[in-house]
C-alpha cells in the first residue's frame, strides 16, 4: 500500500540542525544495544519490504531480536533536519506497534534501515536520521536500536564494523510501500531468492496520518 502521501510542511527549505544530528563518534559512544544478528535482521527487512533507493525501512524488533512489525515509506530529500524526521518515525510507530511507556524496561528495540544509491558511509543526512531514530525511541518507551545502509555494495552498520554483500539494495525489483504490523511466522516466509510473484503479501495497515507532523 503506497503511503507517499506528501507531508505539510512550509515551502522554506530545510537544513539539519546541529543540535539535532548524530555523528558516528557520538552514536559509538552512546553505548546503544547492538542488534544480535544484524544480517538476519537486514535479510528479514529486505524479504518483507523490498525497499529501493530513496526508500527508508523502520523495523520494529522483540527482545530476541526477531522483526515483529514496521513500515517503509520514503521522505521527500528536501526533509532533511532530524526534528521532522522524528515525527516521521513516531507516526509509524504509533501505527505498528504500542508504546512501552508504562513498563519498567522497554519490550521492543527500533531499527531504521537506509536504501539508497550511494555512498554506504556516514552522510550528514545519516546523523539526522540517527537523532530522529534514538529520539523517536525514546518517545515511544522502545530501545534505539542500529542504524543501516543498503547500497548496490550491500549493507552495513553505521558506528559498527558489521556488513554484507546481500541482500543488496533494488535486489528482486520492487513493490508498494508498505505498513506492516503483523507478520507471518518466520518459516513461512519465503526464501529470498523467491520470485515477487510466489511471495506472500503480509497484512497491510492504512498508512498513518503523517500530514499533519509540522503542526505537532
Amino acid at each position: 500500500m503506497s503511503i507517499g502521501h506528501p507531508l505539510e510542511l512550509s515551502r522554506e527549505p530545510h537544513t539539519t540542525s546541529p543540535a539535532r544530528s548524530v555523528d558516528p563518534t557520538a552514536w559509538q559512544e552512546a553505548g546503544l544495544p547492538t542488534m544480535l544478528d544484524p544480517r538476519s535482521v537486514v535479510g528479514e527487512l529486505h524479504r518483507i519490504h523490498l525497499p529501493h533507493p530513496g526508500v527508508t525501512v523502520l523495523g520494529v524488533l522483540a527482545a530476541d531480536g526477531r522483526v515483529v512489525a514496521g513500515a517503509s515509506f520514503a521522505v521527500p530529500e528536501r526533509i532533511t533536519d532530524g526534528w521532522h524526521l522524528r515525527n516521521v518515525l513516531l507516526a509509524h510507530l504509533r501505527h505498528v506497534v504500542p508504546h512501552g511507556l508504562r513498563r519498567r524496561a522497554p519490550l521492543h528495540s527500533a531499527v531504521v534501515l537506509q536504501c539508497r544509491d550511494a555512498p554506504s558511509d556516514w552522510t550528514e543526512l545519516d546523523g539526522a536520521w540517527m537523532w530522529a531514530l534514538r529520539d523517536a525511541s525514546g518517545l515511544h518507551g522502545m530501545r534505539c536500536g542500529g542504524y543501516i545502509t543498503l547500497t548496490e555494495a550491500g549493507w552495513q552498520v553505521l558506528g559498527e564494523s558489521r556488513r554484507g554483500r546481500s541482500p543488496q539494495a533494488g535486489a528482486l525489483g520492487r513493490r508498494a510501500l508498505s505498513t506492516v504490523s503483523e507478520l507471518p511466522s518466520r518459516e513461512h516466509l519465503p526464501a529470498l531468492t523467491a520470485s515477487p510473484e510466489s511471495r506472500p503479501r503480509p497484512a497491510l495497515m492504512p498508512a498513518p496520518a503523517i500530514a499533519q507532523l509540522a503542526a505537532q
